[in-house]
């Protein structure tokens, strides 16, 4: 399976991965509108990997299956300060 990998022009580090290239018929208006314009990152043969970056290839195999789409966001980022006050055990 190979499938197309778009940027948002929007969110940072947001993408979307599509079963066909430049077909959004199956992503919901609502999430086309917060994605913004989209950038063709790259054509990738899910068949021939193992695992990818952040996500979990076989749930992007499933949702791709399954819904036509996957919305990749990235991991909320780590509030430093919060972290190191939570490892010395101090409440805000």
């Amino acid at each position: 399976m190979i499938c197309a990998v778009y940027k948002s022009s929007r969110k940072e580090e947001t993408f979307l991965f599509l079963p066909k290239r430049d077909d959004f018929s199956q992503v919901p208006e609502p999430l086309m509108q917060m994605f913004g314009q989209p950038k063709l990152v790259m054509l990738l043969p899910l068949d021939k990997k193992d695992k990818l970056g952040i996500a979990d290839i076989n749930k992007v195999r499933t949702e791709l299956e399954l819904k036509g789409y996957y919305l990749q966001i990235p991991p909320p980022k780590e509030n430093l300060l919060t972290e190191h006050r939570r490892s010395l055990g101090v409440e805000n």
